[in-house]
């Protein structure tokens, strides 16, 4: 590509770099392998289906990406170098029917030792403006730096042979700025507004936001008895990340078993993740991991078991969640 007289390189281009805890010839594999890319590739709370993958020069990569809020975007990758296992080369879209981006990125793997990889990702675009456009209308650069994220999980993941416990996530794009998504999750009078599954409400909210500290609450459903639940905070880091354990509890705080089943497991460690949606529209991406804590194996089962259920009553959840941020930006 030839940049024009007024453009330096660099308002062409978009550089991300990610050190991933893994060889670099699974990195390359994870990369290259139809069953695992679609694993990892794409934004938090995208998901990917492969029509075709061939990675060779000349080879093409097509597949549809669909974001968290239900829209679909296709793509073309076209193969132009392929180095195993340290570079490739490769044209983004150039077909009618795509996504209207274009581009060529460098895929470059360094080995730092026998169980760390450097990824560099290098992408150039034909003109500053076509640059500023997957910027503007796709948030390219968050969702470059999510992409790398989800790759250097999943990596790891496979290095360190993990996988045989199953967390419980779940991905929602709202329509609201991240700073408001984060405060209606960190404050005790939007809390009881919104949270819990719909037909509940929730009495008794005591909140002390801080690492060690507690959100209790009692949630009543109707004809059913009240129970108390709680979490207690890890890690706080406002506008991005809470981590807290969740129990179910007494009135005092204490930790009880789940009313529902003695199986339940008694402690569970909870991930809550805000980004910036990587996609058009914009909004705020919330990411919700929940993993049995120090479970035994019958723990685990139930768990696992109980992934649809938690489906559908953190489903109606963030429609409360939906409609709660709604009512404030109306105002």
């Amino acid at each position: 590509m030839s940049s024009s007289k007024t453009e330096s390189q660099s308002e062409r281009e978009i550089v991300l770099t990610r050190v991933v805890d893994a060889p670099r010839s699974l990195v390359w594999r994870i990369w290259t392998d139809p069953a695992e890319v679609t694993r990892w590739w794409g934004p938090t709370g995208f998901t990917t289906h492969t029509q075709e993958m061939d990675v060779r020069p000349g080879g093409r990569w097509r597949f549809v990406m669909r974001g968290p809020d239900g829209r679909e975007y296709q793509n073309l990758i076209t193969y132009l170098e392929v180095e195993a296992p340290a570079r490739m080369v490769y044209r983004h879209g150039g077909e009618k029917g795509l996504e209207p981006v274009s581009f060529e990125t460098i895929v470059t793997l360094e080995e730092l030792g026998p169980t760390r990889t450097r990824v560099t990702l290098h992408s150039i675009f034909p003109s500053a403006k076509a640059r500023a456009f997957v910027v503007r209308e796709y948030n390219a650069i968050e969702g470059g730096k999510q992409t790398l994220a989800r790759l250097a999980e999943h990596a790891t993941t496979l290095a360190n042979r993990a996988g045989e416990r199953r967390d419980f996530v779940m991905h929602r794009v709202f329509d609201a700025p991240r700073a408001l998504v984060y405060e209606v999750w960190t404050g005790v009078e939007h809390l009881a507004r919104w949270f819990g599954p719909k037909g509940s409400t929730l009495s008794g909210c005591r909140l002390d936001l801080r690492p060690g500290g507690t959100f209790l609450y009692c949630m009543t459903f109707p004809g059913a008895p009240d129970h108390w639940g709680k979490w207690v905070f890890r890690e706080i880091v406002p506008g991005e990340r809470l981590v807290f354990l969740v129990s179910f509890a007494d009135a005092k705080g204490e930790t009880v078993r789940a009313p529902f089943d003695e199986r339940w497991p008694l402690t569970m460690l909870s991930t809550v993740t805000f980004e910036d949606h990587a996609g058009k529209g914009g909004g705020t991406v919330v990411t919700l991991r929940w993993s049995a804590l120090e479970a035994t194996s019958e723990e685990q089962k139930t768990f696992d078991e109980g992934h649809a259920s938690m489906g559908q009553g953190w489903t109606g959840t963030f429609e409360q969640l939906v409609e709660y941020l709604g009512s404030l930006r109306a105002r």
